[in-house]
């Protein structure tokens, strides 16, 4: 009980417990997932990385422009952190946590994923 002209919060219920996704088990859905997942990281990178959010001019053909102008500068700033063809892209170096794990001869699993069931 609250006193009088005081707010007290409603109280909560737990939420029934939901079934894992089918993409977690389903090895089509999984590949499917991977493709959204990169399309989504680019359409993110537009929305917040170039301010695509809003359109900055009025109409369907200047936006349209816009558009096309922003992943023209987003394919060249792309292009230009690329090293030149034939050459290989330069390792990054181990963390410290990996070279703990080379230390101890503990192999490394791709993803921390494949560990959790």
């Amino acid at each position: 009980m609250t006193a009088p002209g005081t707010w007290a919060p409603p109280a909560r219920t737990p939420r029934p417990a939901t079934p894992r996704p089918r993409r977690a088990t389903d090895p089509r859905l999984a590949a499917r997932y991977a493709v959204r997942s990169r399309v989504e990281g680019t359409v993110n990178e537009f929305a917040h990385g170039h301010g695509m959010r809003r359109c900055r001019y009025r109409g369907q053909p200047k936006a349209h422009l816009q558009h096309v102008f922003t992943a023209i500068a987003v394919n060249i700033e792309r292009l230009s952190g690329l090293p030149p063809s034939g050459e290989t892209i330069p390792a990054q170096p181990p963390t410290a946590f990996q070279d703990f794990l080379d230390q101890h001869e503990i192999p490394r699993l791709k993803s921390w994923r494949a560990v959790s069931s």
